[in-house]
């Protein structure tokens, strides 16, 4: 490269032969430099795209959301909206779709997803909101990053390695643009494909393309999605066996959501074709919501999140929104798990707490994050989130939780893809996929 040729001339002669010395003796300084600022300008770039996409895809996630809300009889078009999502998924060529699944293996064994994947998902989210169908949409995020910023690889001729890593900056990116966490959206990227490994060489890459999105989504002034906590007392012996009891209580919660999400996977596939799923899954999620005569759990759900998170749950809430995306999900509607787990953690979290006498409010937002930890086994992006959207004032308690929560969910997890590396309880490694 031309301009860092110049700029290797522009140094000082001394510090030349001295990095020359070190080029041969142990470190080639000069292939350092043309890694750092190679990946600098590719990660920008990636966030700068993929962060506007994602702003994008949640400024449209808005507006269907608020466009049920306002319409209530477009949750009866739910048939409708899968039967439609079905048929786009086929007239381009996807017979089976596996979602985030293929994000993760093809990081991991260096699989192709198709640039399809993006449009595709983008559209069929926004069908499952505007119908009410319970689904989040960070995997949809993941997903859409994911597919943009391997094509961008692919056609730019470059190395698998590499492309791996463009893939975690797309992942990065539009998580971070939705959820306005860079910090945990760039680990979340490098930790949830195999528990137990990380992927330090996309470290620098994921960051900057987290941050440039994180920056773009505030110059577009959106607003945080989640609301505040109370703020966590003083560390105490009674708060940390309280949350002790929580994180418990969470990562039982957790093993239940995944045990319950793959037996509708399991129970739906027995019917063969995809039209007739979609609409049985349509129907079932249309009778417990008329039956129970309860719509807070439709959608995103962020409604009943931030109310969790200001003190006031209903336990039935919880229960509803793990059928119901157990449901949604396995029917064929897109969108995420991990909002859902949000939601799940925030209400048991809120309820539960109030049982055991902690502040409801800093009981939900430890039940968020302790319910996201079981389900994705990533405690390091868990503890970040947590800090990002709740601040760090209660970060030795969120650290206590999520621990608790990563150990005694055991190898329970959303993705069948993701890979246990090292076991949860010994320094031994294991290589098995999650259950």
């Amino acid at each position: 490269m031309e301009w860092l040729r110049k700029l290797w001339n522009k140094l000082p002669r001394g510090l030349r032969v001295l990095l020359r010395y070190y080029k041969h003796e142990t470190i080639n300084f000069k292939k350092i430099l043309v890694h750092f600022f190679t990946w600098i300008w590719r990660s920008f770039l990636t966030g700068v795209a993929i962060g506007l996409v994602g702003i994008a895809f949640r400024l449209s996630l808005d507006y269907v959301t608020q466009q049920r809300q306002n319409h209530d009889w477009l949750f009866f078009l739910l048939p409708v909206g899968g039967v439609l999502i079905v048929f786009l998924y086929h007239i381009c060529g996807f017979n089976e779709s596996r979602g985030t699944n293929l994000i993760l293996s093809a990081i991991r064994m260096e699989e192709k997803i198709p640039f399809l994947m993006a449009p595709l998902i983008f559209v069929s989210t926004l069908i499952t909101h505007l119908t009410g169908g319970s689904a989040g949409r960070e995997g949809a995020a993941l997903q859409i990053g994911g597919s943009l910023a391997q094509w961008n690889g692919r056609i730019r001729e470059m190395d698998d390695k590499d492309i791996n890593i463009l893939t975690m900056c797309g992942m990065s990116a539009c998580f971070s643009a939705l959820f306005g966490t860079p910090i945990g959206a760039a680990i979340f990227a490098i930790e949830v494909i195999s528990v137990g490994v990380m992927y330090y060489s996309a470290l620098l890459p994921c960051a900057v393309s987290a941050i440039t999105a994180s920056y773009i989504a505030h110059a577009f002034s959106l607003p945080n999605e989640f609301a505040s906590i109370s703020t966590a007392t003083a560390f105490n012996i009674v708060t940390t066996l309280q949350v002790l009891g929580l994180a418990a209580g969470c990562a039982l919660i957790s093993v239940l959501f995944c045990r319950v999400l793959k037996l509708s996977h399991k129970l739906l596939n027995f019917i063969k074709s995809q039209y007739f799923r979609i609409l049985l899954g349509s129907a079932l999620i249309i009778g417990i919501v008329l039956l129970s005569g309860n719509r807070s759990a439709l959608g995103a759900g962020l409604d009943t999140i931030n109310q969790a998170l200001s003190g006031v749950a209903n336990w039935q809430d919880f229960v509803l929104k793990i059928l119901l995306t157990a449901v949604t999900i396995a029917a064929g509607f897109k969108g995420g798990e991990i909002v859902p787990a949000f939601f799940v953690g925030a209400v048991f979290g809120c309820w539960f707490g109030d049982l055991i006498g902690m502040n409801p409010s800093f009981a939900a937002g430890i039940g968020m994050v302790s319910v996201f930890c079981g389900v994705t086994n990533c405690p390091l992006a868990s503890l970040l989130i947590a800090c990002e959207l709740f601040g760090y004032r209660g970060i030795p308690y969120f650290l206590l939780a999520v621990a608790v929560s990563y150990l005694l969910s055991g190898y329970s997890g959303f993705y069948s893809t993701q890979k246990i590396v090292y076991s949860k309880y010994k320094p031994e490694f294991i290589n098995i996929h999650t259950k």
